[in-house]
């Protein structure tokens, strides 16, 4: 149960970058700071928001079962794995071999700071 509160954290994390992104780059509805009705009534960035939310709340839980030296880097490095993964899926954005060489390292090491 615990792996699963902290899998659903990591989605939700990176969903919530997703979301903001597309909140931040569409035409329909853009953001102005002049205008607050247009923040509340981007339905991706408040979705985004809400799954910031979503995902802190699960983190949190996670930490009554995980150490902090664990959950964290995990969080932490799924959440730039599957960001990465997002970013060329669904933006056509690129990741080079050094910046895929990174995410693999990443992952590495907090791999490396969870086996006991």
């Amino acid at each position: 149960m615990k792996w699963l509160i902290l899998i659903l954290g990591i989605l939700s994390n990176a969903s919530a970058s997703v979301l903001i992104k597309v909140a931040m780059t569409t035409k329909d509805t853009p953001i102005q700071l002049s205008n607050p009705l247009s923040i509340i009534s981007n339905i991706p960035l408040v979705a985004g928001v809400g799954l910031y939310g979503i995902a802190f709340v699960l983190y949190a839980l996670a930490l009554t079962y995980l150490p902090l030296n664990i959950a964290h880097p995990i969080l932490t490095s799924g959440s730039i794995a599957l960001v990465g993964i997002a970013s060329v899926l669904f933006f056509g954005e690129s990741l080079s071999m050094i910046n895929i060489a990174g995410i693999i390292l990443i992952i590495l090491g907090v791999t490396a700071l969870t086996v006991s």
